[in-house]
């Protein structure tokens, strides 16, 4: 259907509520700003459906929630009465519309006969991975929209395993998405249907329970804990109830939560951008965390998946870690501590992604880990993990990826961010009555294993226009691929699209990774460059990462790399 179709037949649809249908009138005549609502249906990514909440097949509404809810329960269907039986684990952040969301899909799901269990208050995405494995249930939905900015939401969806679906599962979605033919015909049972019928069970504290005791499993010293200053905060999100209980469970006295970033709320009001990668973020907690003396500063994004930190300087002010540093630390204090009370498995395994630092594999090599790399998103980890379950070919230790992912324990199959926050927490703590610091440690591992600085560069093209100009530039380089950036001679090009990896020798040999549309240059002096399209924003992504022979060498080797490819770009856009 034509988009102005589209938009016509929204327009008339006499049950389609006031505030859509308030949207679709003010932008009658713009013909730009309704190709913008229409000209697709939101789409899968890396990262799930995410988009801006409004009225159209390109936003996130009751309706395009039905439709993908819709999809989801005819995939269930294909599996049977027991898959329906167990049933979907469903979770929220607290974003606007987050329960509403939430609702919609249990309402859709009981339509076709499909338990639903829903948790009663905003939970993490990491809790939600770890009740689709606690109850068992076939499938987990999580809305949410990450750490995106307030006039976005998302759905997630996670297999039997607590792991996001991989593209060839979510295909399956998308087919039966496809074959709908009338969005508004989709049925949804009311909520006092769902009871009736027992297709509907409220999650408590209980849930609660029972992940913060597995959160006690990741303990790894027993030491003073209450001697390091924690500030904390949740951003407005779904963090502050689970970091804070699991935080005095393992013993720490000393945290202060930023009271103005501690309740829930879906305008983020207190920052721009509700990111933990961003230093805007920390700027409350940097302001306590002065006044406070702090060791340690911690922050939550909306879901709570990603951890940012911020550590103290020795003299005095804060460093905002990278999500490769944060990494790097937690990894090394990890296998430290399994080295020294002897549970280091032989066969032992660090998960990564390939635009994630390769530092981390330097460390893990000091401790005889094997390093495997995979796609970009935590599913590919969590695929991972599952196979090396089943297959023991190698112990799962530790995963993590370069946007502020860390997992430990494999209870849960999604970066978790409270995981990450007790072990950042029982780092600091243990340094600190070894008369150390976690900035000391860090500078010990430069010295130990090499320089490592890496950076990421984006740009950003609202709408139809923006895709197929950022498709366009993924083509180019492929197309033209360079030889040289920053004076050093390409070596391999991975192109992880049609499966080759490509050596300047002349000779060529398959990726082991699944398809994607992603490109990595790899140089004569093994820095790294890797171009992919953001799988939940209107971005394409430029990762660098280098190795240097001191911590400037290495950040002049990063410019000159960010500014050889950019330069590119830029005459290419």
């Amino acid at each position: 259907m034509k988009v102005m179709d589209l938009y016509k037949k929204w327009k008339a649809y006499e049950s389609l509520p006031e505030p859509l249908h308030n949207e679709l009138e003010a932008v009658a005549g713009d013909e730009k700003e309704i190709a913008e609502r229409f000209y697709r249906w939101l789409e899968f990514g890396t990262g799930g459906m995410r988009g801006l909440l409004g009225a159209g097949t390109n936003r996130m509404n009751r309706y395009t929630i039905r439709r993908v809810a819709e999809g989801l329960a005819r995939m269930i269907e294909d599996h049977g009465p027991g898959a329906k039986q167990r049933g979907v684990a469903i979770a929220y952040d607290t974003r606007y519309q987050s329960r509403e969301f939430a609702m919609e899909t249990a309402s859709v799901l009981g339509a076709h006969d499909i338990r639903a269990f829903v948790f009663s208050e905003p939970r993490p995405t990491p809790e939600l991975s770890f009740a689709v494995r606690e109850l068992d249930t076939f499938s987990g939905v999580v809305i949410t929209a990450s750490h995106n900015t307030k006039e976005y939401n998302g759905f997630k969806v996670y297999g039997e395993d607590g792991g996001q679906l991989p593209p060839e599962k979510v295909s399956t979605i998308v087919h039966h998405m496809e074959a709908i033919q009338d969005i508004f015909s989709i049925e949804a049972l009311p909520e006092k249907q769902l009871r009736k019928n027992e297709l509907l069970t409220m999650l408590t504290e209980g849930m609660d329970e029972i992940y913060q005791r597995n959160l006690q499993t990741l303990k790894l010293g027993d030491f003073p804990r209450d001697e390091v200053k924690i500030v904390y905060t949740p951003i407005h999100g779904t963090g502050n109830v689970p970091v804070q209980q699991a935080l005095k469970n393992y013993g720490y006295t000393n945290v202060t939560v930023v009271p103005e970033q501690e309740q829930p709320d879906p305008a983020f009001s207190t920052v721009q951008y509700p990111n933990p990668e961003e230093e805007e973020s920390f700027r409350l907690a940097i302001q306590l965390g002065a006044k406070l003396d702090a060791d340690l500063l911690l922050a939550t994004d909306p879901d709570a998946d990603r951890l940012g930190a911020a550590i103290a300087l020795p003299t005095s002010g804060y460093d905002l870690l990278t999500g490769n540093q944060l990494g790097a630390l937690l990894l090394n204090y990890l296998l430290e501590q399994r080295k020294r009370s002897g549970t280091l498995p032989d066969k032992g395994v660090l998960l990564k992604t390939i635009v994630t630092s390769e530092m981390g594999r330097a460390i893990a090599s000091e401790y005889g880990v094997e390093t495997v790399d995979t796609l970009t998103g935590f599913k590919y980890i969590a695929e991972k993990i599952e196979e090396y379950n089943k297959t023991h070919e190698y112990e799962f230790l530790f995963g993590y990826e370069e946007s502020y992912g860390y997992l430990i324990g494999d209870f849960v199959r999604d970066k978790d961010a409270v995981q990450a926050a007790l072990l950042t927490a029982e780092a600091a703590a243990y340094y600190k009555s070894q008369g150390s610091s976690l900035h000391a440690e860090l500078q010990k591992l430069y010295k130990k294993v090499g320089y490592y600085r890496e950076s990421l560069q984006s740009i950003t093209i609202q709408g139809k226009e923006g895709a197929e100009k950022i498709d366009q530039l993924l083509a180019s380089f492929r197309e033209n691929p360079p030889t040289e950036l920053a004076g050093m001679k390409v070596t391999t090009i991975e192109d992880y699209e049609t499966g080759t990896i490509h050596s300047m020798n002349g000779t060529n040999q398959k990726t082991t990774l699944p398809q994607s549309n992603v490109l990595k240059f790899r140089l004569e002096d093994r820095s790294w460059c890797c171009v992919r399209p953001s799988g939940t924003e209107p971005k394409c992504k430029f990762y660098f990462g280098v190795r240097g022979n001191s911590g400037m060498d290495a950040v002049n080797k990063c410019d000159a790399l960010e500014q050889s490819i950019m330069t590119i770009v830029q005459r290419l856009l």
